[in-house]
């Protein structure tokens, strides 16, 4: 048991249910199966990519955050394996628009333009999945690659955080080592 005037350290996950990266995963998680839904009706095998790869973004952020708690090294994977599903569902939407013969948005298009800025301003996914459940399929695609790529580098931002924490405070087996040598008093 830790002494009263040390922490300890173990450290708790604490609520991440309004961190704007675990935010941005549900949109994305929801958006995905209001789209599959309604536009994916022809391919079950690519259907259930895009829901596993949404959900699987989500479920790793939570999961990573969570066990980050006790492993550095276990967070920094699973926020990986987010990543890398994330980059799955883009590729899917990407490919959902050239095969059917729909237009991508330049980065430069106005369209592109207010839809990087109502991404970045709203984390509310019941008021986004609203939004786009009013769109067209090649609307809600190209908003999703907007969506897609900022949650991508809210991702790399979160990866850089956890980086540096670990070079300023060091891994778990570092703090049980420490609390280990205070609590023996060297």
């Amino acid at each position: 048991m830790a002494a009263p005037n040390n922490p300890g350290f173990l450290r708790q996950a604490g609520d991440f249910s309004n961190w704007n990266v675990y935010r941005k995963s549900v949109i994305v998680s929801d958006v995905t199966e209001l789209f599959v839904r309604r536009h994916m009706t022809y391919s079950k095998k690519t259907e259930e990519q895009m829901r596993q790869a949404a959900r699987s973004c989500k479920q790793n952020i939570v999961e990573g955050v969570t066990d980050g708690a006790v492993s550095v090294e276990l967070c920094i994977k699973l926020l990986g394996v987010a990543k890398g599903s994330l980059r799955e569902l883009l590729e899917d939407y990407g490919d959902f628009l050239r095969q059917n013969g729909l237009e991508t948005w330049a980065p430069t298009d106005p369209r592109t333009r207010q839809t990087r800025r109502y991404c970045k301003a709203d984390n509310d996914p019941a008021t986004f999945v609203k939004k786009c459940s009013e769109r067209s399929a090649e609307t809600i695609a190209n908003i999703m690659l907007t969506q897609c790529r900022q949650l991508d580098t809210m991702l790399s931002a979160v990866l850089r955080r956890v980086e540096r924490d670990f070079l300023a405070s060091g891994g778990i087996k570092e703090k049980m080592s420490a609390t280990r040598r205070q609590l023996r008093g060297y």
